[in-house]
């Protein structure tokens, strides 16, 4: 089978799958599992191969980048929906850019896609924060930033 039409069957029967509500169950312990199945599916590998090569032959996101790039989507959609710490406290820092994070003493809370989004978010390098106004150069970026 060639790669186009690997690819192409891929993205037809499996990604749709695979994409819908993964922020929602993208931090789940099955999340492994589907990745296992993942790498099955695109190359026949092993459970313990490097799939790096060929995710990136065929241009496909590994299943825990997938995650990561869903939620970096939604937080840079709904932007103004979080507070930055310069909101919180007047103090100059180099960090006053981020986005604040919540105190959670809680797991289920740490889990939610409110605040591994945050946590995720202020990872980027600002010079991917500034790009959030085109889309396209955006999510190359992120696209980089993931794989």
């Amino acid at each position: 089978m060639s790669l186009d039409v690997l690819r192409s069957t891929y993205f037809a029967y499996v990604h749709s799958i695979i994409s819908y509500g993964i922020i929602y169950w993208g931090n789940s312990s099955h999340s492994e599992e589907i990745f296992k199945v993942q790498k099955r599916i695109i190359m026949d590998l092993s459970k313990n191969a490097s799939c790096r090569q060929p995710f990136r032959e065929l241009n496909i996101l590994p299943v825990p980048s997938q995650y990561v790039l869903s939620l970096l989507s939604f937080i840079t959609k709904n932007k103004d929906q979080f507070m930055t710490d310069s909101q919180i406290h007047r103090i100059t820092t180099r960090l006053t850019s981020d986005l604040y994070v919540p105190a959670a003493i809680l797991t289920i809370y740490q889990k939610c896609v409110y605040y591994q989004g945050i946590k995720i978010y202020n990872l980027l390098p600002k010079t991917t924060e500034d790009l959030s106004g085109d889309k396209n150069k955006f999510k190359l970026a992120l696209k980089r930033f993931v794989t």
